[in-house]
């Protein structure tokens, strides 16, 4: 497969997150004759019964180049114009799946060695394979992680701070709503005192943000609801505490509010000769950091239209990653041996 076949065959593979099986082992099957051809490993690395990471890794793996395996709902499949390709996961993340195979190919091609790539499940909901891979760290010394930002090195990211608020009541007839307790309306009225939260606000990231992305309940439209629940999604740019503060006292004596996701803001490093970013996004890099090494954010594609119906990654932006992804490994390994 070329490097525009390769996009559109993972694209096709359905992977909305806790799926991601298919796609792993696409890609496990497509990996093992370029490690059996290098002397190079592949290791399936269990996250949880039937989930696993993948990571390919030749040599000392001092440079680790990752990404996610996992995209949003709903699945549409792959199409192909002269300049762009589409699909759920063109850009968020498949297309750049590619391009850091296509990368590692011309590595090896090229001799060279030590390093790895490491294909993630479940950054789109809470980095469950992130999290896993902190546990079974490579020895790797810098990170490239991707991700859309248009092929520019991304200095900042925002963090993320995901609620699940689940309010109960009580089920009455309708014609007697004095005899129950409206959950929904229970709900509706924690999710307007959230909005209310002051957010705060950075020099370098912006404004934090909150959105309300889904909202759920009731049983039919002559039944009060006795169960609603909302899943909410704060972009932080700086600490989480007080927003959490925040979101309890908000929740207090009506609804309980569930954690289910906390990262921080991270500020991120420069890279020769490429130009940069900020992203309004969150990534994997906070739970990888420290054990995969310094992170670097970088990746084909927009944001704009990720986690969209017109989901698309730029061909001319798959063939710089190539490029770029493969400079950034010689750059980075000419570093590690110039650091022992």
């Amino acid at each position: 497969m070329n490097l525009f076949e390769l996009t559109r065959h993972l694209v096709d593979i359905e992977s909305i997150t806790a799926n991601e099986r298919q796609v792993e082992r696409f890609l496990h099957g497509h990996l093992s004759p370029l490690a059996a051809r290098y002397q190079g490993r592949l290791e399936r690395l269990e996250v949880e019964p039937e989930r696993f990471n993948l990571f390919a890794s030749w040599g000392d793996p001092l440079v680790t180049l990752s990404t996610h395996m996992d995209t949003v709902p709903p699945f549409f499949p792959a199409r192909e114009d002269d300049e762009f390709i589409c699909g759920r996961g063109a850009c968020d993340a498949k297309g750049i799946i590619s391009a850091m195979v296509f990368a590692a190919e011309r590595l090896l091609a090229g001799g060279v060695r030590n390093f790895g790539l490491l294909f993630l499940v479940g950054e789109e909901r809470n980095s469950a394979g992130a999290k896993a891979a902190a546990r079974t760290s490579r020895g790797s010394r810098f990170l490239i992680n991707g991700e859309p930002t248009e092929n520019r090195i991304a200095l900042a990211s925002k963090g993320a701070l995901r609620y699940e608020i689940v309010a109960r009541g009580r089920m009455a007839h309708s014609s007697y709503p004095e005899l129950g307790l409206s959950a929904i309306e229970t709900l509706l009225d924690v999710l307007q005192d959230l909005r209310g939260i002051p957010l705060p606000e950075d020099a370098l990231l912006g404004r934090c943000t909150l959105n309300i992305g889904t909202i759920s309940g009731g049983r039919a439209p002559n039944v009060v609801p006795d169960s609603a629940q909302a899943e909410i999604m704060f972009r932080l740019v700086g600490e989480a505490k007080p927003l959490q503060d925040a979101v309890i006292a908000a929740a207090a004596g009506r609804a309980e509010a569930r954690e289910i996701l906390s990262t921080p803001a991270v500020r991120l490093g420069s890279f020769d000769g490429l130009p940069t970013t900020v992203v309004s996004y969150t990534t994997d890099i906070p739970f990888l950091a420290d054990a995969w090494g310094k992170p670097f954010l970088i990746g084909p594609g927009s944001i704009h239209v990720a986690h969209t119906d017109e989901e698309r990654v730029p061909k001319r932006h798959l063939e710089e990653a190539v490029e770029i992804y493969s400079r950034m490994v010689r750059q980075l390994l000419g570093a590690a041996k110039g650091n022992g």
